[in-house]
C-alpha cells in the first residue's frame, strides 16, 4: 500500500520519567510518514521539560490542557489527528521500530477498521519478562467474541480514521475500559485484523490504573449494559447471557482472590451460572471458590 499519514496519540499525566522513551520509539518508526500528538493532561511533574527537547521536531505536537482524565485527553488527540489512520501509545510504554511497517499492510481491504498485534512486557525498571497472552485472538467480524473478552490490547491497535468519523470516539461517560466500549461499537461495522508480531512494549508497575480491579469491574458492567441497551439487537441473546455470566463469574473470582471474601463472590458466581447453566466454566469456578482456591 502507499504510505498514508499516521497520527499517533500519547495521552500523558505525570509520566515525565517515561515520556521521552515513548516518544523516541515513535520517532524511530521505519514508517516515516507520521505525526505524534502529545496531550499533556495537566501534568505537574517534569513533562514540559522533557517535551522541550522536541520543540524543533516538526513531527511532534505538544498540547497541555487542564486535568480532565484520560478519556477526554485521548479524544482531544483524536480530534487533532490529521492522518487517515490513528495509533495510540501510553506514555509509560513504547513501540517497536517496525510496528507500523508490520501492521499497515493488513489494511489492504477497506472493510478493515482495526489492526492489532501482540505485546511484550517489562517491569517498572525496564526488565523484560515472559507473560502468556491472556485471551485467544480473533479476526474478521468479532462482536460476539468481544462481548465476553476484550482480546484487543489497546496500545497495539491502529484504527482507520473513518471508524471515528462514522462511529465516534471514546465515550466520555466512562473513565476506565474505554477501549472495550470503542471496540464493541467499531466491531458492528468494521472488521478486525490480527498481526501476530509483538510490536508494543507494555510496562507493568504498581501504581497504574489497570490495578484498580473494583473500578475496572464497575465500568465494565456499565459498558456492557450500555452496549446491550443500544446495540443488543445485533447479537444473539445467548451471547448476551454468556457475556453477563462471564462478567459475574470473573468478578466473583477476582474479589475472592483479592479480598479473601466468600459471600459476595459466591453470589456473583451463582448469578453467573444461572445465566449460562450449561457452561462448565461457571461450575468449575464454583468448586474452586468452595475449596477456597479462586
Amino acid at each position: 500500500m502507499s504510505s498514508p499519514l499516521i497520527s499517533i496519540v500519547i495521552a500523558s499525566y505525570n509520566m515525565g520519567q517515561y515520556l521521552g522513551t515513548a516518544l523516541d520509539s515513535l520517532l524511530k518508526q521505519t514508517w516515516e510518514n507520521i505525526e505524534v500528538i502529545v496531550i499533556d493532561d495537566g501534568s505537574t511533574d517534569n513533562s514540559e521539560e522533557v517535551m522541550s527537547a522536541y520543540t524543533n521536531n516538526n513531527k511532534v505536537s505538544y498540547i497541555k490542557t487542564e486535568n480532565r482524565g484520560q478519556t477526554k485527553a485521548k479524544n482531544r488527540g483524536v480530534k487533532e489527528a490529521k492522518g487517515d489512520f490513528i495509533g495510540f501509545c501510553d506514555a509509560d510504554d513504547f513501540w517497536t521500530d517496525n510496528k507500523l511497517e508490520l501492521q499497515m499492510p493488513f489494511f489492504s481491504d477497506d472493510k478493515v477498521g482495526v489492526v492489532y498485534s501482540e505485546v511484550s512486557y517489562i517491569d517498572e525498571d525496564g526488565n523484560p519478562y515472559d507473560k502468556a497472552a491472556p485471551y485467544e485472538r480473533y479476526t474478521g467480524k468479532v462482536t460476539e467474541q468481544l462481548l465476553t473478552k476484550n482480546f484487543v490490547p489497546f496500545g497495539t491497535s491502529i484504527i482507520r480514521k473513518a471508524c471515528v468519523i462514522q462511529d465516534g470516539g471514546f465515550d466520555e461517560q466512562f473513565k476506565m475500559g474505554i477501549d472495550w466500549d470503542l471496540w464493541l461499537r467499531y466491531s458492528l461495522n468494521w472488521e478486525f485484523m490480527y498481526c501476530p508480531d509483538k510490536t508494543y512494549i507494555y510496562r507493568e508497575w504498581s501504581g497504574q490504573m489497570s490495578n484498580n480491579y473494583r473500578g475496572r469491574y464497575d465500568f465494565a458492567f456499565r459498558i456492557l449494559q450500555n452496549f446491550v441497551s443500544n446495540h443488543g439487537e445485533h447479537v444473539s441473546q445467548k451471547s448476551i447471557n454468556t457475556a453477563w455470566a462471564d462478567m459475574y463469574i470473573n468478578r466473583g473470582l477476582t474479589f475472592a482472590r483479592a479480598e479473601k471474601t466468600f459471600i459476595a463472590p459466591l453470589k456473583d458466581i451463582v448469578k453467573g451460572i444461572s445465566l449460562s447453566v450449561f457452561d462448565l466454566s461457571g461450575w468449575k469456578s464454583l468448586v474452586r471458590l468452595l475449596l477456597r482456591r479462586p
